[in-house]
This record gives C-alpha cells, sequence and structure tokens, in this order.
C-alpha cells in the first residue's frame, strides 16, 4: 500500500478537497469499516445516512453531498465509483503478478512463437504454432491450442484451456478454469443408415456435429472463474471489445457478442445469440438461441427470454417481457391475492356470526 495526502490524491483523481488536504491516507475501506487513516465513498444515495457515522479519514462523495456535509473531509468528484477504483489502484496496487521468466517446467513447442518479457508459469503447454504477444502471463496449468493466437499483455489464469485456432485480443483476462473454444451442444439425432442391416433397424442416436469455427475475442474483455465459450459450428463465436463476464457464464456456439457488454454470474446465452453494445444481462438470466438482444438493452437477473429484445429497452421475467408490463402483472397477482385473503377473513366471520 501507498501513503498519500488527501491534496495528493484529489490531484490524481482530478477532484476537489474539502476539509484538511494534509490529511494522510495509508489505504481504502469500506464505510462501516474504515479508520480516520483510510479513504471510503459513497456512491449511492442508500448509504448517505452512514455518511454521519463513518469513521474514514476521507471520503469520495459527488458535489451535491459535499454540500450537505460540509465539515466532513471529502474529495469532490462527478463520477463518484470511478473516482474510488481508480484511488484504490494507486494506493493498492492491481492484481499483482509474478517477475517475468519461463519456467524450466513449462512447455513450449518448437514451432509456438512467444514474445518479449512475457511470464510463464509450471505446467503450462503452449502447443504447435501457437502465438503468445508480448507481457502475456501464463499460470500454472494453462493450455494454449494449436495455431491459437494470445495478444500482447493478456492474463490467464490458472486451468485456462484455449483449443486450437483461437483468436484474443489484446489485455485480455481470463479467471481461473475458464475454456475457450470447445465444441458447441450441437448433435443430429438419427438412425444411421450404415448399421442397417437385414431384419434391424439402426439404434436412434445422437451424432455430434463437427465444429469448424473458431473463437475471436476483442480487446479488453474480461471472463470470469469458469465461463465457457464454445466455437461455432460453421463461423467463429466472437465476443465485442471491453465486454465483461462474471463467473459460470456459458456463451454458446455461433454466438456474435457486441462490445462493452455485462454478463452478470450464470447467464447462459443458447447458440446464435447476437447482442448489440452496452447490453447488461443480469445474474441467471438465460436468452433462447438465435435472438438478437439489441443496443443498450437491459435483462433482469432471472429473466428468460424467448424473444427477440428492442434496442434500449428494459425487460424481466420468465418469459422476458418489457420490465413495466412486469410490474403491472406484479401489482396485479398482489391485489388480487390480498382480496382473497380478505374474502376469506370476512367470509369466517359471517360464519362464526351466524353460528352465534
Amino acid at each position: 500500500m501507498a501513503e498519500t495526502t488527501v491534496a495528493e490524491l484529489a490531484d490524481h483523481l482530478a477532484g476537489e478537497v474539502r476539509g484538511s488536504g494534509e490529511t494522510v491516507l495509508t489505504g481504502c475501506a469500506a464505510l462501516d469499516e474504515a479508520e480516520p487513516d483510510q479513504l471510503s465513498f459513497v456512491a449511492a444515495p442508500r448509504y448517505h445516512d452512514r455518511l454521519a457515522t463513518t469513521r474514514a479519514g476521507c471520503v469520495i462523495l459527488d458535489a451535491a453531498l459535499a454540500d450537505r456535509h460540509p465539515d466532513r473531509c471529502a474529495i469532490v468528484v462527478d463520477d463518484v465509483a470511478f473516482a474510488f477504483r481508480n484511488a484504490v489502484m494507486k494506493m493498492h496496487g492491481f492484481r499483482p503478478q509474478p517477475g517475468v521468466g519461463i519456467d524450466e517446467e513449462a512447455y513450449l513447442h518448437d514451432t509456438a512463437e512467444v514474445g518479449p518479457l512475457c511470464t510463464i508459469r509450471p505446467h503450462a503447454y503452449v502447443a504447435p504454432r501457437a502465438k503468445i504477444g508480448a507481457r502475456v502471463i501464463l499460470y500454472p496449468g494453462v493450455y494454449v491450442g494449436k495455431e491459437s493466437v494470445i495478444g500482447d499483455d493478456c492474463v490467464l489464469y490458472p486451468g485456462v484451456h484455449v483449443y486450437a485456432r483461437c483468436r484474443i485480443g489484446k489485455r485480455v483476462v481470463l479467471h481461473a478454469g475458464t475454456s475457450i473454444g470447445q465444441d458447441g451442444f450441437g448433435y443430429a439425432t438419427a438412425r444411421d443408415p450404415k448399421e442397417e442391416y437385414e431384419g434391424h433397424r439402426a439404434p436412434l442416436r445422437h451424432h455430434a456435429i463437427p465444429h469448424i469455427g473458431s473463437v475471436v475475442i476483442g480487446d479488453d474483455v474480461e471472463l470470469g472463474a469458469n465461463c465457457s465459450v464454445d466455437r461455432g459450428q460453421l463461423s467463429d463465436t466472437v465476443i465485442g471489445e471491453g465486454t465483461k463476464a462474471s463467473n459460470n457464464v456459458v456463451i454458446g456456439h455461433g454466438c456474435k457478442i457486441g462490445k462493452h457488454n455485462l454478463l452478470v454470474a450464470d447467464v447462459g446465452l443458447a447458440g446464435s445469440v447476437t447482442t448489440g453494445d452496452y447490453v447488461s444481462i443480469g445474474g441467471q438470466a438465460g436468452v433462447a438461441n438465435h435472438l438478437r438482444v439489441g443496443d443498450h438493452a437491459k435483462i433482469a437477473a432471472g429473466s428468460k427470454v424467448m424473444k427477440d429484445v428492442p434496442a434500449g429497452e428494459r425487460w424481466g421475467g420468465m418469459p422476458a417481457k418489457p420490465l413495466a408490463d412486469v410490474k403491472r402483472e406484479v401489482v396485479v397477482l398482489a391485489r388480487l391475492a390480498g382480496e382473497r385473503r380478505g374474502s376469506g377473513e370476512a367470509g369466517k366471520r359471517r360464519s362464526e356470526e351466524a353460528k352465534k
């Protein structure tokens, strides 16, 4: 951790100091846990009341909230969450990585190309004709398949598997256990005539369909732990630049994911789903195959999308529909349930009065 004064940090964040700029800060902490030598922040309205009780030595605020608490030492910025992110990076660093070098227990095929200043840890495997860019970090147990390309400044954490012929852009981060480029879930269910013989029919079986496409991942993509991205059956599966996915996200074969999407944990996209740019999909939501989700659309957590989502709309529910419709349905159902409870209680009272 790096010590800094409030004034120095405000200069780094392009913010305005309210209170003493000489206060020394040694780190960052949550609002309820911060000590007098630590920095915190308030971005959401539901935390405004905690500002009066926090012990934090300084808090990052927007101008309106800072004006309401003139006695609080603060750094005033326009975008509180982004400023706090930058403060954490300055004071705590960002994902410290191992030193540069190729471990003697790593395997690099003679035909593989490895750029300068790479870090390749024990038991990583780089297959024939694979290309690794500059300053790439491969943790233990990483597999890079034949003819795959890993761009500059990528980090592949332990147990990441990149199958053959995949192309990964620059500054991509793949967290532990993520798999890129396995065959998609595609089968032809049929009786093979070659197995038929006199008096007998061949059994009905699921026959795997070869997937001859690949996976192309754009620059600055980050995928959480245990994600799966299927290779395309005929055309490539594509993930646009800047897209971020949480843990256990599944992207089916042939999907075309736009730029700067946000996919929260356990999202599942069936084959050939297309999303626009800046799409957000909440946790455990699913999108059926061959659908399109338009630019800037938002899908609520747990939703099951069964038809195209227009650009800019907010959808939720199961099956998913415009969120305004979902809210109206919830209100109506609650009202009906209340009426049923009320009629039941009234009926009991009438029965008791009749007995008397």
